[in-house]
């Protein structure tokens, strides 16, 4: 995960057997700054996206964490899970 100025972009598949090692580098842009995640080159996603997404969030604390360029994909599952208003709309 590349951080730059505040900004963490995610890339390639955000799915299961990645997820464990995303939180891990999430954590670390937290850590380094980052209150910012693009998801603009985001492949596939499942269910663990969304804990992902939310774990980031707790990981920030007190902190404002946005996500932004949120594939449709992604918030088609917030929407079936109904945690849409999670993730209010960034662009």
């Amino acid at each position: 995960m590349k951080v730059d100025a505040g900004v963490a972009y995610l890339s390639g598949d955000l799915v299961l057997d990645r997820a464990t090692a995303l939180l891990a580098e999430g954590l670390a842009a937290l850590a380094a700054g980052a209150r910012v995640f693009d998801l603009d080159d985001v492949g596939n996603v499942d269910s663990s996206a969304l804990s992902l997404l939310l774990s980031l969030r707790r990981g920030a604390g007190s902190d404002a964490v946005t996500f932004r360029a949120m594939p449709d994909s992604l918030l088609s599952l917030a929407r079936l899970y109904g945690i849409a208003d999670q993730f209010p709309s960034q662009s």
